[in-house]
């Protein structure tokens, strides 16, 4: 991107290039099918939890399958969260170095506002929920993070019910900053949730990755390769006591994002991002979510007691305030302290909007809340339905200012929304610097 000339003011949520905004829509396409596919799922779960054959619904989680030998005989539960998760974060990991690396937010401007609202966004519900369970006994203050994650999927999968026409700069804000929010979050597992450390395994684990890293550097696409060496580093990390997802973020964090030559074709994390996003977003985030999800109200100890849980409280607070408390004001800390304008129709209402879906926190969410109080404990019950309440009611809120709204997102597209020329890109961005 060409440098902004000083005597012009830098705008946030400004019109990105073409092919970041093409890039984008595809990737939000394959999300929203995937929240969908989250959202049946949980429903799924929900049904069958609170149905009178919920027994076997909790005879199925429970389902141990696996090698002994190697420490992997793991119920069903823990194989969604701890390897079909990987793949998810294995997608992010790839998403995430690809902005940074060659997209628009390789350029530090671009970069600061998502980042500035992803940490905003974790660190005031974190504020929140310690404020609410501060003094209160039986290690409640473990469950601080749970409310600090957003998810995408189930984000966008409301976004395309609402049925807006949201600026593609702002789609572009809420698809980055739960990216680096996915980041920060697998940090704060790694950090925080790792119970007991092995050092040996987790050595270990840097020969099948330096392996698996210099196969990929050179372009190495031979799955019969790459998969047992993946497969090699997320065992040896499983071991070690770190949880196993980071062993996704690592390996996505070892595909290169640049093209050794123009000629050559997609670069080798976009062509793995292309043949994984649809197993992470069709697959392994609504099987996770069905196993997760499942929470029976009446084995809660009744929903009275659930909602009196501060537990439940600090989450429910923590995502439909603290989030949106969270990415609007660092937002506007951001325009105040930049002096930057936003960009040409876009409002306070429409980033108050986003901020709200911020709140839909879902899939990492209950994987820390599992990893806080234990798989089926009454906390861990309270959380998960402080998580669905949370969400819903985040939900509700954004469809509320973003429905008000959509006249005007209309009237936006219609004024951009110019006939495309041969080369098929919008005449809107005929005169952008970066072209495909």
């Amino acid at each position: 991107m060409t440098a902004t000339p000083p005597h012009q003011p830098r705008h946030l949520f400004g019109r990105g290039s073409w092919p970041e905004v093409s890039r984008i829509g595809d990737i939000l396409r394959t999300e929203t099918v995937g929240g969908a596919l989250l959202l049946g799922a949980a429903i799924l779960a929900l049904v069958w939890a609170n149905s009178p054959w919920s027994a076997r619904y909790q005879d199925l989680i429970v389902l141990t399958v696996g090698p002994h030998a190697l420490h992997l005989d793991l119920t069903l539960a823990q194989w969604a969260a701890d390897g079909l998760l990987a793949i998810f974060f294995f997608v992010a990991g790839l998403e995430l170095k690809r902005e940074f690396v060659a997209g628009d937010l390789r350029d530090p401007r671009r970069a600061v506002l998502p980042v500035a609202a992803a940490v905003g966004g974790m660190a005031v519900p974190a504020l929140i929920y310690m404020a609410v369970n501060t003094g209160i006994a039986g290690g409640s203050l473990r469950g601080w993070a749970v409310p600090t994650a957003t998810d995408i999927a189930f984000a966008l999968a409301v976004l395309a019910v609402i049925s807006t026409h949201l600026p593609a700069a702002l789609r572009t804000f809420l698809l980055t900053l739960a990216v680096v929010d996915d980041l920060l979050a697998i940090l704060i597992i790694a950090v925080f949730y790792t119970s007991s450390l092995s050092l040996l395994p987790l050595a270990a684990a840097l020969v099948p990755l330096g392996l698996f890293a210099v196969l990929v550097q050179r372009r190495v696409r031979s799955w019969w390769l790459l998969l047992p060496l993946a497969a090699a580093v997320w065992t040896l990390v499983h071991a070690s006591g770190v949880h196993a997802t980071v062993a996704g973020v690592l390996l996505g964090f070892m595909v290169p994002v640049i093209r050794r030559s123009p000629g050559e074709g997609p670069g080798l994390a976009e062509h793995f991002e292309h043949r994984w996003r649809p197993v992470s977003a069709g697959f392994a985030v609504p099987v996770f979510a069905f196993f997760a999800a499942g929470v029976s109200v009446a084995g809660a100890g009744g929903l009275g007691e659930t909602l009196r849980d501060p537990v439940t409280i600090g989450i429910v607070l923590g995502l439909v305030v603290g989030k949106c408390v969270g990415v609007l004001g660092s937002t506007w800390l951001v325009q105040r302290f930049t002096r930057a304008a936003l960009g040409d129709g876009v409002s306070w209402w429409d980033v108050l909007g986003v901020a709200l879906l911020a709140g839909i926190g879902f899939t990492v969410s209950l994987l820390i809340g599992e990893l806080a109080f234990g798989v089926g404990s009454a906390k861990d019950e309270h959380a998960r339905i402080g998580i669905l309440a949370g969400s819903l009611i985040s939900a509700l809120l954004a469809t509320v200012v973003l429905r008000a709204r959509n006249r005007h997102y209309r009237q936006l597209c219609a004024a951009e929304a110019v006939d495309a020329d041969a080369d098929g890109i919008p005449d809107v961005w005929d005169d952008d610097p970066v072209r495909p």
